[in-house]
């Protein structure tokens, strides 16, 4: 959820290079971390470090995504704000770099990027209070769930229960509940933060500050803890139908049109994958959040998309469907991912997208469709830092392979399918899924609120210590003009 550089000289705080399976990032030196390691020990953290081949070190550096295999030389676990703040500090006046690991669901690896790691996992208690939630920074976006339950209410959160709550909110959070909760930014009500001068802010004090978090990432500092605004269970009714490939053209054509004309209840997810003992398919995902009364006729539009769907959509709970999510994406795969936004599935996108499905390189490689519409596009664009509130479709373009495939292959039909989107893309990406080195989308995926979050970048973090989700600076600005 945050990822920093200590290193305080750097011109630009995107000047390192991240590469899933050959991550170079500056690391520090076993004298720095040894110096680094006694100075936390005299202030009472002696049994919260972890150094490689302590019992604990593998827990706290574990990521979902098996691809990334760099390893700190340190991680400390605090369990307070002070002790955040400590580990900060410190890190800086011996020269080690650190990084932030929240949930662990960190797709590129910016979680274990520095010498030292801050690993959040012992900050994951979540409190409900009446219609919000204070959530811890490590908590993951299950145990919101799972708290939101005893109540009777349901999160704004993303499709995986693993993935970790502070993380996806900061980044803006595309969900199954979008239509008629917004995003999980949208959601953001407050957050404690400590910066890279060790100073503990709340939110609360600082409202440009939490424009900032909603949709700007981890950028500006440490999120040690969030509220958000919870909503009544209504009662859901989701599940997953499988179209068999053949009917992809069809489907794709039908799921066009359907999105075009839903209603904020209902909130489609789409992908283009393999199924076990099924093959080549398409998976769709129906989320009904909105009046019971107009389930049924929703859920009936989207069983017609094709002639031979297979699957259970029926009345369920938010526990349950984020279970049957996670489920779908087990941890310790290699993964790499590419975004793109589209403003309709047209003929032309529809004919590109089954083409690359047909070539993609193994089983793991595949296309998902999130639907942005509803509550999402009624947000101000001034209002959070998230840049695009028109209706949509985010293109997630993943590779996720075993360790034996062969990384190039997987690779080029990723780039492939990304460079063949450009055309008909609008400017800007997901900022979850973007990385430094995409400067044109960095830019343009804050649209009109790039200059003010460069200003706002600025004042929290002047070094650029912090590099989560990706942010423009001043020189990409100069470069790529923001959209508006």
């Amino acid at each position: 959820m945050a990822g920093t550089n200590s290193r305080a000289g750097h011109d630009r705080y995107y000047s390192w290079t991240i590469e899933l399976w050959d991550a170079r990032v500056t690391m520090s030196s076993t004298d720095e971390i040894d110096e680094l390691a006694r100075h936390l020990s005299g202030q009472a953290l002696t049994d919260r470090l972890f150094r490689p081949g302590d019992p604990s070190y593998t827990d706290t550096t574990a990521l979902w995504n098996g691809g990334v295999t760099t390893r700190p030389g340190l991680v400390v676990r605090p369990h307070t704000n002070a002790e955040v703040a400590a580990a900060i500090t410190s890190a800086r006046q011996f020269g080690v770099g650190v990084s932030v690991r929240g949930g662990g669901h960190d797709w590129a690896g910016r979680a274990l990027r520095g010498g030292l790691v801050i690993d959040l996992g012992a900050m994951r208690d979540v409190r409900v209070q009446r219609d919000n939630a204070v959530i811890g920074g490590g908590s993951r976006a299950g145990d919101v769930i799972a708290a939101a339950a005893q109540h009777r209410m349901n999160v704004a959160v993303g499709t995986a229960g693993v993935v970790g709550m502070a993380g996806l909110t900061l980044g803006g959070g595309y969900g199954p509940l979008l239509g008629t909760t917004g995003l999980a930014a949208d959601n953001l009500l407050g957050a404690e933060v400590v910066l890279a001068d060790g100073r503990i802010v709340s939110t609360e004090d600082d409202p440009e500050l939490l424009w900032a978090l909603r949709g700007g990432g981890g950028n500006f500092g440490v999120v040690t803890s969030i509220r958000l605004r919870l909503h009544s269970d209504r009662g859901l009714v989701g599940g997953m139908v499988l179209f068999p490939w053949e009917e992809a053209s069809t489907v794709l054509s039908r799921f066009a049109e359907l999105i075009t004309e839903a209603t904020d209840g209902l909130t489609l997810l789409l992908e283009m994958t393999v199924a076990p003992g099924t093959g080549p398919c398409l998976v769709v995902v129906p989320v009904w959040s909105g009046d019971p009364q107009g389930a049924d006729a929703a859920v009936g539009k989207v069983m017609r998309l094709g002639r031979r769907g297979v699957g259970a959509v029926a009345p369920t709970t938010q526990k349950d469907l984020w279970a049957q999510f996670d489920q779908a994406v087990p941890s310790g795969m290699h993964w790499d991912l590419r975004t793109r936004n589209i403003a309709e599935l047209t003929p032309d996108v529809i004919s590109l997208l089954t083409g690359w499905v047909e070539k993609r390189p193994g089983p793991g490689a595949g296309i998902g469709l999130r639907q942005f519409h509803g509550a999402a596009t009624r947000v101000g664009t001034e209002e959070s830092a998230f840049g695009l509130r028109t209706n949509h479709v985010a293109v997630e373009i993943s590779a996720g392979r075993g360790p034996d495939e062969n990384h190039d292959s997987f690779k080029e039909w990723l780039d492939g399918v990304y460079n063949a989107l450009a055309p008909f893309a609008l400017p800007g990406g997901y900022p979850n899924f973007l990385l430094p080195d995409q400067e044109e989308q960095v830019v343009h995926a804050y649209g009109a609120n790039a200059e003010r979050l460069v200003k706002a970048k600025e004042t929290y973090d002047p070094e650029h210590v912090f590099t989560a989700t990706p942010l423009p600076d001043r020189s990409m600005l100069k470069t790529h003009r923001p959209a508006r």
